[in-house]
Parts: C-alpha cells; structure tokens; sequence
C-alpha cells in the first residue's frame, strides 16, 4: 500500500468523509497535496488569507489563539482523520484562529481555489461542507453551554469523552495523548484545579494518568461522571 492509498484509508475511517458519495471522496483525493509539519510549526494564523481545506492524516494540530500579553486560548486538539479550515470557504474571510502542529503531522490540503472551481461545477456539493461546518457548531453551541451551567468536574468529563471520539470523527479511543496544562488551557479552568479533578478520577477508578496520556479504564463511570 502507498502513501496515497494509507492515506485515503485513514480518511475512510472518519464520520464526514466516509458519508460523502464516491465521486466527491474521489475529488477530494485528487485534488489533494501531502504537507508535512514539524512539531510547533505554524499553518496559519488568525486573520491570514483563506488557503483550503486541510485533513490530518498523521500526528496533530492545535487549534487556538494568542493575546497580544502572550496569554494562550486552546479551543481544540485533533487527530486523524479530521478535516478542517472550512469556515473561510464559506465566507471567504481570514482565519479566525491560529493553527500549528503540535507533533510531526501530516496534512492533505486542498486549495481554496481547487475547492471552489470543483464547487462551481458540482454545486449540489456545497450540502456536504456545510454538514461538516454545521457539525463543529453544533459542538461549539455545546460546549459553549457547558461551560455556562456545568461544574469544572462535568466539563472536564466531558471534554475527556469528546477528545476521546476526535469530537465526533471516529470510534472512541481509550488512550488520550493530551498534556493537562493542554486539557487546562481548553476548559479555561487552572492548571491545579484539573490536576485536581483527574486525581480525583483516578483514584475512583476512572482514569489511569501517565506521562502526557490519559487512560479511560472506566468509559460507563465516565459517561456518569459527565451527566450524559
């Protein structure tokens, strides 16, 4: 098996792309360029000129922003196979947050203006971006709420279960590789208190913690832990 055909396989193994008809995957695949990351290097930046469509293959990319004081907002960690960067195919706007690797990654990326011509001349594609938009809103609404009513504990149960599935695109995992000043950062809670709560987990029963990982041993008591 080549890389190509590795990495169609991997996409295949995501919700969004493994539900479009044939001819779109097809397209996609095709008009698609390999790009490889080092760990820290930055895709773009908020208010950069919309370049695509991108899709993790391999490694990981974080997804937040800088203050000008240098304080950090991390909204998002994700992992293969997910697709990203399709809010400025919509609106043709600059990014709205920075994006960089936050391991050796792999990317397939499609250019904005490949998209658009495929757009153009097969419009009744247009339904299935805006699924995957509509999907990361949806999240965003939820999250937004949780953040609003839910204690730390339940948020952070949360947040642990929907990394666990990389937020909807693939069979839940039971090793999450997330540092927890990262799980810290997107909670927007401290670096102690969650600490505090995944120790708390642990000795339940619930989480094994190692170095940069956190095991799920106990998936019926965390879905408890997280009110769902």
């Amino acid at each position: 098996m080549n890389d190509r055909q590795r990495y169609q396989a991997r996409m295949l193994q995501g919700n969004w792309f493994s539900s479009l008809p044939g001819d779109l995957q097809q397209a996609l695949l095709a008009a698609a360029q390999v790009q490889h990351l080092d760990a820290g290097q930055v895709l773009f930046r908020r208010g950069d000129k919309p370049c695509g469509l991108y899709a993790v293959v391999e490694g990981g990319v974080r997804v937040g922003a800088v203050s000008s004081s240098g304080k950090e907002a991390l909204l998002t960690r994700v992992e293969p196979p997910y697709w990203f960067g399709e809010i400025s195919l919509f609106d043709g706007q600059p990014r709205t947050h920075d994006v960089f690797a936050d391991s050796a990654t792999t990317l397939l990326w499609i250019s904005q203006s490949k998209l658009l011509a495929l757009l153009d001349q097969e419009p009744r594609y247009w339904r299935d971006f805006a699924l995957l938009m509509s999907q990361k809103l949806r999240q965003t609404f939820v999250h937004l709420e949780d953040m609003s009513l839910l204690p730390a504990p339940v948020r952070l149960a949360r947040r642990l279960l929907s990394i666990a599935s990389n937020y909807g695109e693939g069979e839940l995992k039971q090793v999450i590789s997330l540092p927890q000043e990262q799980l810290a950062l997107m909670l927007a809670i401290s670096r102690q208190t969650t600490n505090q709560i995944l120790r708390e987990l642990e000795t339940q029963g619930i989480l094994r913690l190692n170095y940069a990982e956190i095991e799920i041993v106990d998936l019926q008591r965390l879905q408890h832990a997280a009110q769902l």
